[in-house]
């Protein structure tokens, strides 16, 4: 059962990590029959929205700014620390409330309570910026100190094989 639990604990993890609420939705890959004129580039996203030297790559300062930001932004009652309600607030799309499944609901549970170290019922800073870190950390494959897209995919990818193998053993 923990084999499992970790795979979706990662995924739960990564998702706070690239995507912001609000975040506008992806531009289509087809060129716009309407219009002629190029279409101004798109803000970055996920990841590289972190990006503010523009270098390509994401580094520990900028990560952590921009995590800092993000825990700003999901505090919207600004008391300085996160209830699991914040944490997982979604602008609804188009006036379309979506709310999450069971599973998913019991994720974001899971998810919350290992962010609150402390069992206190809210997510500090401090607590929210370790699992930051750690998410850093993961992604930084190479240890360059300087993570992109390519590399967190990399690391959401790496085990993979490992925790297939693991499975098809029999128990002993």
């Amino acid at each position: 059962m923990k084999l499992l639990t970790l795979p979706a604990a990662l995924l739960v993890l990564a998702g706070p990590a690239f995507a912001a609420p609000g975040d506008p939705p992806a531009p289509s890959d087809r060129p716009s029959r309407t219009s002629n004129a190029a279409a101004p580039s798109a803000a970055p996203r996920g990841l590289m929205r972190y990006d503010t030297n523009k270098d390509g790559a994401v580094d520990r300062a900028e990560w952590k700014a921009g995590q800092e930001a993000r825990f700003k932004q999901l505090d919207t009652n600004g008391d300085g620390k996160l209830t699991q309600e914040e944490l997982f607030a979604r602008t609804p799309a188009d006036g379309n409330s979506v709310l999450p499944s069971d599973r998913q609901a019991q994720r974001q549970t899971t998810y919350f309570q290992l962010l609150d170290a402390d069992k206190d019922g809210f997510v500090s800073l401090a607590e929210f910026m370790v699992q930051a870190d750690r998410n850093f950390t993961r992604c930084d494959v190479n240890k360059d100190g300087r993570i992109d897209t390519a590399e967190c995919r990399q690391a959401l990818q790496r085990n993979r094989p490992d925790r297939a193998a693991r499975a098809q053993q029999p128990a002993q």
